[in-house]
């Protein structure tokens, strides 16, 4: 068999296969799509995600997971056949990602939407969708994020100290931080042992506090811990 016969084989029983279930066009436009969108996504995710973890290296994740929904999509409306081996390929595959925070669930949740849609040949569904979701997240993360704001400058205070005058250290506080609130006072043998829960908005402030509680004894310590969790 000489090479001409050999590509007009491969043509015969491969690419007029895949042409009779999808177009090339089509499949094209398809993958190119949900490529950019997901392209999009991922910057989306990297500059306005919330997780604690390296968001650029998890939203690598999103264009290979897309795209691999994709094929798996064209390969199930293709054939009948192909779809119930997938099925039983599948029931073995046990993924086990460790997922820490749900919003990196529910960015891989959108990545597989646009997969599907891919896969679906509706390219123009997944572009709508797509801009209606990122823009409804954005108008949340404007409408609550304000609120996140105003909370990330909480922290968790913690004085001990043989000094009896509880007024005095209350005063102290409230004359430098914004915002100052007395959660807990245990009494001991001699002195208090005092936590609360203030607001600073600036690093002066923080040094100052701690110049002026050191200096009410040699026997006061204090430490500060960043609780933006704690509702205030």
């Amino acid at each position: 068999m000489n090479n001409k016969d050999l590509i007009q084989t491969i043509q015969e029983l491969y690419i007029n296969e895949f042409t009779n279930n999808v177009s090339l066009r089509d499949f094209l436009v398809n993958i190119i799509t949900i490529a950019l969108l997901c392209s999009l996504l991922r910057l989306y995710y990297i500059y306005f995600g919330n997780t604690i973890a390296n968001r650029r290296r998890f939203a690598n994740n999103f264009l290979p997971l897309a795209l691999g929904t994709l094929l798996i999509i064209m390969i199930v409306k293709s054939s009948v056949a192909l779809s119930l081996g997938l099925v039983g390929a599948l029931s073995i595959v046990r993924f086990r990602a460790a997922i820490k925070d749900p919003e990196e669930l529910t960015f891989l949740l959108i990545a597989i939407g646009l997969g599907l849609a891919g896969g679906a040949n509706q390219p123009v569904l997944a572009i709508v969708a797509f801009v209606m979701i990122i823009a409804m997240l954005y108008i949340h993360r404007l409408t609550t994020g304000r609120i996140s704001l105003k909370q990330d400058d909480r922290l968790f205070v913690n004085i001990n100290t043989d000094t009896e005058d509880l007024n005095k250290i209350v005063e102290l506080l409230t004359g430098i931080f914004p915002y100052v609130e007395l959660k807990r006072m245990d009494t001991l043998d001699q002195g208090l042992d005092l936590s609360f829960i203030c607001k600073a908005d600036s690093m002066d402030q923080l040094a100052k506090v701690k110049d002026a509680v050191t200096a009410l004894s040699p026997q006061t310590r204090m430490s500060i811990i960043d609780q933006p969790d704690l509702i205030v």
